[in-house]
C-alpha cells in the first residue's frame, strides 16, 4: 500500500508536498483546503526580481464540470 505524506497543516487524508501551501482554488491539484496534491512542483522563470515574478508551472485548470 502506498504511503501517504502527511503535514499537520493539511488534510491528513491525502497525498501532498509536505511544506507547500496553495490558494488556487481552480487548481486540479489544490485539495480544498491549503495543500498541492501535485508529485513535485515547477516555479519560474528562472530569473526573478520578486515573488510578485514567480508563479507555479506545475498549474493545471480544475475541470468543475
Amino acid at each position: 500500500m502506498e504511503e501517504k505524506k502527511l503535514n499537520d497543516n493539511c488534510c491528513h487524508t491525502c497525498k501532498h508536498i509536505k511544506g507547500i501551501k496553495c490558494n488556487v482554488q481552480n487548481c486540479y491539484y489544490h485539495d480544498m483546503d491549503t495543500c498541492c496534491t501535485a508529485n513535485e512542483i515547477s516555479v519560474g522563470p528562472r530569473n526573478a526580481d520578486s515573488s510578485t515574478d514567480t508563479l507555479c508551472a506545475t498549474f493545471k485548470p480544475k475541470n468543475f464540470g
